[in-house]
């Protein structure tokens, strides 16, 4: 089977003020810190998305874990995002330190610094992304004519249906024509669209997945049924490769809170729901139903491999139907601080890309 492209996580739109905010916020400050390389204690600035498919990073920021690992080698300072661009445009302007992230950001940072700007130190989580439909589309025939929803043009999941539909036979215009019409909006936005029959189904990752469920679609594809042992990759994390060479001992810290947070999410499912529901409403004000994250933790796998290959892939698909171009990606993984942490504690090591 074919397999398909690479994901970028999505988070929740209500926390788009957040995200710019905190970014506004920094480049108001103008921070010149030790995270950057000047004098003084060393500040480990930190950003993710606050939703499921982050979870390690959530509940790695709200159980203390990354701070207890990190010790007095660093302060953690932690920002939110809203959309990939965002978080990578912190790290080329010198705002951010490293980040979680989803797949083609990390492909478009490497790109368009030509391989300096970052490095993927470690992968956080797989899966949760699916095609989800009105009751009435049994088929994918039967979707011709219709209007589908992505969570923006060119992102990972915009690709993955893209590049599906030309496997089956579809087409798909960037100007939102062909067979079937993509329509690229929030994924809050898809929630209201698909309710009001603007929209016949969306590829989305979760919550917007299981919201959707509830809200009477059907998943016509679960996108882990396209790849090899149902694993690609949703979430990195990279780091910035100026502070990766200035504070080599933090970024191994930071792996050892990333391997002890997968360690978390993966023995403690009860207390991670929990964890992640309180993080958000801490940021929001409203804290993520438990029920729908129990709900869509079953089509997520937390996993310190980052899953490269499916990230290549991802790209190739990318290329197919005309949203890239071709890019090398050599030199963008450096598991060594990951393979260290792993091999002291007696587990299995991540193969070098």
């Amino acid at each position: 089977m074919r397999r398909l492209p690479f994901r970028r996580t999505a988070s929740l739109a209500a926390l788009a003020a957040v995200g710019v905010a905190t970014l506004g916020l920094t480049a108001a400050c103008g921070e010149d810190d030790a995270g950057s390389g000047s004098s003084g204690p060393v500040t480990l600035r930190l950003g993710y998305f606050p939703n499921i498919t982050h979870a390690p990073a959530v509940v790695g920021v709200e159980k203390g874990i990354f701070a207890e690992k990190l010790g007095d080698s660093a302060k953690l300072e932690t920002k939110t995002f809203n959309a990939g661009p965002a978080a990578i445009e912190a790290i080329f302007s010198g705002a951010l330190d490293a980040t979680y992230i989803g797949p083609n950001p990390t492909v478009n940072a490497h790109s368009k610094s030509k391989g300096e700007a970052v490095r993927v130190v470690s992968g956080a989580a797989s899966g949760g992304v699916a095609l989800v439909v009105k009751p009435g589309i049994t088929s994918v025939e039967q979707l011709k004519g219709k209007k589908i929803a992505t969570p923006q043009l060119g992102n990972t999941q915009d690709v993955a249906l893209r590049y599906w539909l030309k496997e089956k036979g579809l087409t798909a215009t960037k100007e939102g024509g062909g067979d079937v019409k993509v329509i690229p909006q929030e994924n809050a936005q898809t929630i209201e669209t698909f309710n009001s029959g603007a929209v016949d189904g969306a590829w989305v990752p979760e919550p917007f997945v299981s919201r959707l469920v509830n809200a009477g679609g059907k998943v016509l594809v679960d996108e882990r049924d396209l790849w090899p042992n149902k694993q690609f990759v949703i979430t990195n994390l990279i780091v910035s490769t100026k502070f990766l060479k200035a504070h080599p001992d933090v970024v191994r810290k930071l792996v050892e809170g990333q391997v002890a947070a997968n360690e978390f999410v993966n023995t403690r499912a009860d207390e991670s729901h929990q964890a992640i529901s309180d993080h958000i409403g801490k940021l929001t004000g409203k804290p993520l139903d438990v029920k729908l994250i129990k709900q869509a933790w079953p089509t997520l796998l937390f996993t310190n491999d980052p899953i490269a290959s499916s990230l290549k892939t991802g790209l190739d698909h990318a290329v197919a139907v005309e949203l890239t171009q071709p890019v090398s990606l050599d030199g963008l993984y450096d598991l060594t601080y990951l393979n260290g942490v792993l091999k002291a504690q007696g587990k299995p090591e991540v193969a070098q890309p």
